[in-house]
């Protein structure tokens, strides 16, 4: 699943910049941006992945340095074999490709999203 164009808008407001601001930021145009949040193209994915990363940079530490084997009480046999765990980067599981979740390696990032977009981990990391 991709990023829908009303959580771009509420990551854009989180982070308290202009349309133009968030295009210097996430390396497009202006009228990329306007063309997003309007509905009249896709986000890339690494559009997507940048804002992302930008709103959990954006996050109170208290609320991003939480990792998800901890939260979710992965078993320490999964978790050894985890991306996330090697690279002790359980706070941004859903940025890492290759992770398992749920008992399965995610091999894309849309298939991916659409498993983290119903974990408590990654909930915590959108706007209300």
């Amino acid at each position: 699943m991709i990023l829908k164009k009303e959580e771009l808008i509420k990551i854009r407001n989180y982070l308290g910049k202009s349309q133009n601001e968030l295009a210097q930021l996430l390396g497009c145009s202006l009228k990329s941006i306007q063309s997003f949040e309007q509905g009249r193209r896709h986000i890339p994915i690494y559009i997507e992945r940048q804002a992302l990363m930008l709103l959990h940079l954006a996050k109170p530490p208290e609320k991003r340095w939480q990792p998800c084997w901890a939260i979710i009480e992965c078993c320490t046999e999964k978790r050894s074999q985890c991306p996330a765990w090697e690279f002790q980067a359980g706070y941004i599981c859903w940025f890492i490709n290759g992770t398992i979740c749920h008992g399965k390696v995610q091999e894309s990032w849309q298939k991916k999203m659409e498993m983290c977009r119903e974990c408590k981990v990654f909930k915590g990391l959108l706007p209300d």
